[in-house]
């Protein structure tokens, strides 16, 4: 087979990046995120950016989508796919290979799996998703997409505001005219449960000791809700409970501890469920840079 894309998926707290940043440096490649929250600028260490991991052998790695939007924007799978196309044709011009990168399982399996982006599975995920704002951000949202709203009772339900947001998003993002067929090769990272579970408890200590909390504050101070907050989730759902005092710092630590393992669990999930539906993961032991080199060069360069 005849691959046009290198996929480096796995679970939080493996070392995708790294290794991904490594590989990317060996095969002149660069990296297109596929996480939901690293598209947000101003949020870095919440989201592990961890931009050092980007640089080798004093090289930054170039990278493709973190930072392109404001947090108090909407960001969708519509807009991931867009910009991933945007990207991957980006890359290709410059004649190196795309490595697509990332833990958000749906956004990997969109890709992967050429979605239909208005098929009814996918209407489903986005309303859950936008149910989970409160009526005010919604009809911000619906307004700041559709300005000239003629029917104001659009508004007055959260039900209706939603299946308005629905519709205009569709309008914006139906239009993703630059698709081409994707072969990815597609190496998973797996890592034995306790050893993930031990990196995940030592990475948020770290984290929390590395400003995240304050760069939280920060958000609030710029306007960002307690709301948005929730709908970010993990680290941003537990941290703003803590700062608005429904926890202390220690049920906020192990609430939080405990869904990012839950968390990790369910990516897993997500990947099982790829492998079923029939796309290939080359499984490593590890973030096992000697493995994935041989697995890229047998595979990908020799097609």
């Amino acid at each position: 087979m005849s691959y046009n894309l290198i996929t480096i998926l796995g679970p939080t707290a493996v070392g995708k990046t790294r290794l991904a940043a490594s590989l990317a440096n060996h095969f002149n490649g660069e990296i297109i995120s596929a996480d939901s929250r690293q598209v947000y600028k101003g949020m870095d260490i919440g989201t592990g950016k961890d931009l050092a991991d980007y640089i080798v052998d004093g090289q930054e790695i170039p990278y493709h989508l973190m930072d392109v939007i404001e947090p108090g924007g909407e960001f969708n799978l519509f807009l991931f796919n867009k910009l991933f196309y945007e990207s991957y044709h980006k890359i290709n011009s410059k004649d190196k290979i795309p490595f697509l990168v990332g833990g958000t399982g749906l956004f990997i399996h969109s890709i992967l799996s050429e979605y239909n982006l208005n098929k009814v599975e996918f209407d489903l995920v986005r309303y859950n998703a936008l149910n989970t704002l409160d009526i005010n951000v919604l009809r911000e949202r619906l307004l700041s997409l559709n300005p000239k709203l003629h029917n104001s009772t659009d508004l007055l339900l959260k039900d209706r505001v939603i299946k308005a947001i629905l519709i205009a998003e569709k309008k914006d993002f139906s239009g993703i005219g630059n698709r081409v067929k994707i072969n990815s090769l597609t190496i998973g990272i797996r890592v034995e449960r306790e050893t993930v579970r031990s990196r995940i408890t030592e990475r948020l200590r770290q984290r929390l000791e590395n400003g995240m909390i304050e760069e939280i504050q920060q958000l609030l101070k710029n306007g960002i809700t307690f709301d948005k907050l929730n709908f970010f989730g993990l680290e941003y759902k537990f941290i703003g409970k803590y700062l608005k005092g429904e926890l202390d710092y220690e049920e906020m630590f192990q609430k939080l501890n405990s869904s990012i393992h839950n968390f990790a669990k369910r990516q897993m999930t997500w990947f099982r469920k790829m492998e079923r539906e029939g796309i290939e993961i080359n499984w490593i032991d590890g973030a096992d840079y000697l493995t994935a080199e041989k697995i890229i060069s047998n595979k990908y360069s020799a097609s």
